[in-house]
C-alpha cells in the first residue's frame, strides 16, 4: 500500500494524519500501479530493465573542466610569454646542433674522398651558434681527427689537427665550395704497433724506441733454413718540411750461440764469445784457424810459430793459452773463409752453407726491411711538421700551418 504521506497536498490545507476523503484520493489503476506482492514477484531482469539509467555525476565534471579553463585563463600573459620563448629557444638550439652535425658529416665525407682514406675522419665544429658562423662565411675552429691515413708504406695511427678561424667560400648556406683556416695545430703518431704489423713481415721484427732520437728493430729472418736474428737501429731525422724518413745503422744479423754478420764495406763475419771459448780448448778446431794465413795473422800468430804449433801440442796450447787469445778470435773476420776455406768453417762449427747465404744479403735490402719514411698527403698543402721526437708508443711530431686551403678556397682573404 501506498504511505498516507504519499497523499499529502499542503495545497489544500490537509493534515497527513487526517482522515482520508474518498473522493478526493486518486483511484488506484492496476495496470499502472501494480501491486506490491506482484512487484516482490517480478524477475530481476525485469526490474533492472526498468529501472532508470543513473547517469554518471556529469555536473562535478563539468565543473571540473571549466574549472580547468579558468585556471589556465588565470596565468598571466607574462608567463605564457616566457613559455613560448623557451619552447622557440629550444627549437632553435635544436635546430642549430643538427644543421652542424649534418654539416660535420659532409666534412667528413668530403675528407675521407680527398685523402682516399678507408674510414671516414672525425670532424667537430667549434663555436654556437652554427648557423650564424655559416651565413657570416666563417668558423671560429674545427678540430679533425684521421686515423690509420695512408702514408707510403706505413700508416699514420692518427693525425689530429685543430684548424681556427676558417673562411668558407660558395653560395651559402650550400653548398660550400671550399674552405681556408688561418691557423692550423695539431701532431701526427707513427705508432709502433703499425710499423711491427706492416714492416715485421717476413723479417717478424719489433720497433722500439731507443732514445728521443733512434728506434731499436729486433727480429728474425729466415736466412739457408735457420732462423737467424736481425738487429738494426734507425735514426729519425726530417725529410723536408713534410716528411720523416730513417737512416739505418748497427744492422747485425746472428746466428746464436756461433757468430755475427755485418754487411756493409767491409762485410765482417765474427764469432760469438760461446764458439770462441770452445775454440780455444779444441786442438783441432785452433788448428784448422791457424792453417790459414789470414786468420792466423789477425790472431797474433807469426808465420813461424804456426808450423811448430800444427804438430806440437804444447806449442799450441801455449798460443791458445795466452791473455787476450779469446778476444781475438771474437774479433777475427772469417768472411774470406767463406769463399776461399770454406771447410775451416765447418771444423770450426759454422755452416758453410749459412755463411754463404749470410754474406750475399747486401746491406742495402737489409736496411729497407727495418727502414722507414713517410710524407704528409700531397691534397693537403699548407702543413708542415716540426719536433720529430720518438716516444714509447711511436714516432710523434708537431703539426702546424697557415692559410690551409681545402676544395676551391680563394687564395685572399675578401
Amino acid at each position: 500500500m501506498r504511505s498516507p504521506t504519499r497523499m499529502f497536498s499542503p495545497l489544500f490545507g490537509h493534515s497527513p494524519h487526517g482522515p482520508r476523503d474518498p473522493e478526493r484520493e486518486t483511484p488506484r489503476d492496476p495496470e499502472s500501479d501494480p501491486d506490491p506482492e506482484q512487484e516482490s514477484e517480478r524477475p530481476p531482469e525485469q526490474e533492472s530493465e526498468q529501472q532508470p539509467e543513473q547517469e554518471p555525476d556529469r555536473q562535478p565534471e563539468r565543473a571540473g573542466r571549466r574549472g580547468g579553463r579558468g585556471r589556465l585563463g588565470r596565468v598571466p600573459l607574462t608567463t605564457k610569454l616566457v613559455a613560448g620563448l623557451l619552447v622557440g629557444a629550444t627549437l632553435l638550439v635544436v635546430a642549430d646542433r643538427c644543421a652542424a652535425m649534418y654539416a660535420e658529416e659532409r666534412a667528413e665525407q668530403t675528407l675521407r674522398d680527398k685523402l682516399g682514406l678507408a674510414t671516414a675522419p672525425d670532424v667537430h665544429i667549434h663555436g654556437f651558434p652554427f648557423l650564424t658562423q655559416l651565413l657570416g662565411k666563417r668558423l671560429d675552429g674545427v678540430d679533425v681527427t684521421v686515423p690509420d691515413a695512408p702514408a707510403g708504406r706505413v700508416t699514420l695511427a692518427e693525425v689530429r689537427a685543430e684548424a681556427t678561424d676558417i673562411r668558407l667560400d660558395g653560395d651559402l648556406p650550400l653548398p660550400v665550395d671550399g674552405a681556408r683556416a688561418a691557423r692550423v695545430n695539431g701532431d701526427v703518431l707513427l705508432a709502433f704497433d703499425d710499423l711491427d704489423r706492416e714492416l715485421g713481415t717476413p723479417a717478424q721484427v719489433k720497433f722500439r724506441a731507443l732514445d728521443r732520437q733512434s728506434v731499436r728493430a729486433d727480429g728474425e729472418l729466415p736466412v739457408a733454413g735457420r732462423v737467424v736474428r736481425i738487429h738494426a737501429v734507425a735514426h729519425i731525422r726530417r725529410d723536408g718540411d713534410r716528411g720523416v724518413t730513417t737512416s739505418v745503422s748497427s744492422m747485425r744479423l746472428d746466428v746464436p750461440g756461433i757468430a755475427t754478420y755485418r754487411p756493409g764495406r767491409p762485410a765482417r763475419l765474427r764469432l760469438h764469445p760461446q764458439a770462441a771459448e770452445k775454440i780455444s780448448h779444441d786442438k783441432s778446431k785452433a788448428r784448422a784457424l791457424l792453417a790459414v794465413p789470414s786468420v792466423a795473422r789477425q790472431l797474433g800468430v807469426a808465420p813461424e810459430e804456426t808450423g811448430p804449433a800444427m804438430r806440437d801440442d804444447k806449442r799450441l796450447s801455449r798460443i791458445t793459452g795466452r791473455p787476450g787469445f779469446r778476444e781475438k778470435l771474437m774479433r777475427a773476420n772469417l768472411v774470406d773463409l767463406v769463399a776461399d776455406r770454406p771447410e775451416a768453417l765447418e771444423r770450426v762449427g759454422v755452416d758453410p752453407v749459412l755463411a754463404r747465404a749470410l754474406v750475399r744479403l747486401r746491406a742495402q735490402d737489409l736496411s729497407e726491411r727495418v727502414a722507414f719514411s713517410f710524407q704528409l698527403p700531397k691534397q693537403v698543402k699548407g702543413l708542415r711538421l716540426r719536433n720529430i721526437t720518438v716516444e714509447r708508443d711511436g714516432i710523434r711530431a708537431d703539426l702546424t700551418g697557415a692559410g690551409l686551403a681545402v676544395g676551391t678556397a680563394r687564395r685572399t682573404d675578401s
